[in-house]
């Protein structure tokens, strides 16, 4: 394995991933022009931010704003591994001011707020290695990014009120998620049905549905399997197409997980 890979999706140009494993290698002093948020899987660093050294151990993650000049230096001889996501600065303009005012980097997140980021910026990686849908790229990245603004862990857990319009825009969403299940949907596609901010959608549909939209997609996808599965009339692969996945392999594993066995098994015990 290369000791550097990034990542990158063609529907999200905004976004770009880096999994490093140089235990030893020194980064200079360097800036980027967008948004950066990394997680120390392994090992640990020394991060000079601007003027101030930070040590930042295994499981942290620490984040810098665009234009900031940093610097990491693993002491020598660690085992030293780590991921970051890259993320352009018209992207974030999606958030509300305020929540942008959160981003004030250097920022080394603690405790509760460090052990929900660190779950969202897996998942965001997970879904761009695995070659997950836009839709689920973006959905693990918004989720990531409220973590990291959100003021206090209550935050993470808080739910308010639906009212009437909320359920409207969740409503508007599940009916097209029905019509369109197949198809490539991306988080642009279900803002412009809704006419409110992905940000804002994606908060609304996970407390209605207590999932985002990706999976929702995901059940239903597998449910059209399962019926076609069951007339036991066309081979594994075509109907993985039809529902969708972009590879047999994808369809398997998505559909263990939710229906408990592989598609070839849900066949055989018929």
């Amino acid at each position: 394995m290369p000791d550097v890979i990034f990542y990158r999706d063609q529907a999200l140009p905004f976004l770009e991933a880096k999994r490093c494993l140089k235990s030893d290698f020194a980064y200079q002093k360097h800036f980027h022009e967008e948004y950066s948020i990394g997680l120390i899987d392994k090992g640990e660093t020394y991060a000079w931010c601007d003027g101030t050294m930070h040590r930042v151990e295994e499981g942290r993650m620490i984040s810098f704003p665009p234009m900031m000049l940093h610097a990491c230096h693993p002491e020598e001889g660690a085992n030293w591994s780590y991921k970051m996501l890259f993320i352009k600065q018209d992207w974030l303009q999606g958030l509300k001011q305020h929540e942008l005012d959160g981003l004030h980097i250097p920022f080394l997140l603690e405790k509760g707020k460090n052990k929900a980021c660190r779950i969202h910026i897996n998942r965001t990686m997970e879904a761009l290695t695995g070659a997950g849908s836009p839709l689920e790229i973006e959905t693990s990245l918004i989720e990531l990014i409220q973590s990291v603004v959100s003021w206090n862990d209550s935050d993470f857990t808080h739910k308010r009120h639906n009212n009437r319009q909320d359920r409207k825009y969740v409503n508007l969403v599940k009916e097209y998620l029905h019509e369109n299940y197949t198809e490539k949907i991306t988080l642009d596609d279900l803002e412009r049905i809704t006419d409110i901010s992905k940000f804002h959608l994606i908060r609304l549909f996970k407390q209605s549905s207590n999932m985002p939209p990706h999976a929702y997609q995901n059940l239903l996808r597998i449910n059209h399997a399962k019926t076609e599965l069951m007339k036991n009339l066309r081979p594994i692969a075509d109907i993985a197409a039809e529902a969708g996945f972009y590879d047999q392999s994808h369809f398997s594993r998505t559909f263990s997980k939710i229906v408990g066995a592989t598609p070839q098994k849900y066949v055989i015990s018929m």
